[in-house]
C-alpha cells in the first residue's frame, strides 16, 4: 500500500524536483476543510498508481516558503510535476476523476 510522503521546504527539491516518476503534490493545512476531503482522494490516487507516481503532501502552515515560490494563494492545492516541472494544477476540492485524468495525462 503506497502512501504520500510528507514533505517539507527542505526536501522537496529532492522528492519531488528530482523525481524520475511524476510527483502529485498536495498542499494543505490541517485546519482546512476541503484539504481534509481532498486527503483521502489523493491516498487512492497513491495507491492506484503506484510504481508510475509518487504523492507527496507539503504542510503550508509549516512550509509556507515553497507555497509562497509557486504562487499558491488557496488550498488545497495540488500540482502535478514531471521531470522537475509543474505539469498540472487544481485549486479546491476536486472529484477523484479530475485528479485521475489529470494524472493519466502525465504518465501517459
Amino acid at each position: 500500500m503506497s502512501e504520500a510522503n510528507v514533505v517539507s521546504d527542505a526536501t522537496f527539491d529532492d522528492v519531488v524536483l528530482k523525481s524520475d516518476k511524476p510527483v502529485l503534490v498536495d498542499f494543505w493545512a490541517p485546519w482546512c476543510a476541503p484539504c481534509r476531503i481532498v486527503s483521502p482522494i489523493v491516498e487512492e490516487i497513491a495507491q492506484e498508481f503506484e510504481g508510475k507516481l509518487s504523492v507527496a503532501k507539503v504542510n503550508t502552515d509549516e512550509n509556507p516558503a515553497r507555497a509562497n515560490s509557486l504562487g499558491i494563494r488557496g488550498i488545497p492545492t495540488l500540482i502535478l510535476f514531471k521531470n522537475g516541472e509543474e505539469a498540472d494544477r487544481v485549486v479546491g476540492a476536486m472529484p477523484k476523476a479530475h485528479l485521475k485524468q489529470m494524472v493519466e495525462r502525465a504518465i501517459g
